[in-house]
């Protein structure tokens, strides 16, 4: 297992929700694809039945969270500062997938793009824009 592997399993272990949702990621190179099966308890409306939007909300910050934690070796997980989220359709009882991009990681803070999608990637239910605080490792 690589270093990034390693930090990426460290993460989202460290994260109870991430448990408790079943979030699993792959890693391919640097580029990570965060999962989240679905199941009964993350409805949100079970008349469509769509997923919270809370659920989704966190399971796109974690993405952050964990693609930070690939990029660069961290002293200590980030500290979320701002996040903005559009929500742009219901995510429907299917697994869904997210993908973040960081946009710039400076020494104190990053700037990170998050995208989450179900069956196709040109389509997605939900972005986050996210400004997290960093503290770099020495290393």
């Amino acid at each position: 297992m690589s270093d990034a592997d390693n930090r990426l399993v460290a993460v989202l272990g460290s994260i109870p929700y991430a448990k408790f949702l079943g979030i699993t990621a792959e890693l391919a190179g640097d580029e990570m694809t965060a999962i989240l099966p679905f199941s009964d308890h993350i409805v949100g409306n079970p008349m469509l039945p769509a997923i919270h939007g809370g659920v989704l909300g966190a399971f796109m910050e974690m993405t952050a969270l964990a693609q930070l934690s690939v990029a660069a070796p961290l002293k200590r997980q980030p500290r979320t500062v701002d996040v903005s989220i559009e929500y742009l359709r219901s995510g429907r009882p299917v697994t869904t997938y997210a993908r973040a991009t960081i946009k710039k990681l400076g020494r104190r803070v990053a700037n990170v793009h998050v995208e989450a999608w179900q069956e196709t990637r040109a389509a997605p239910i939900a972005t986050l824009r996210g400004i997290f605080l960093v503290a770099q490792s020495e290393e």
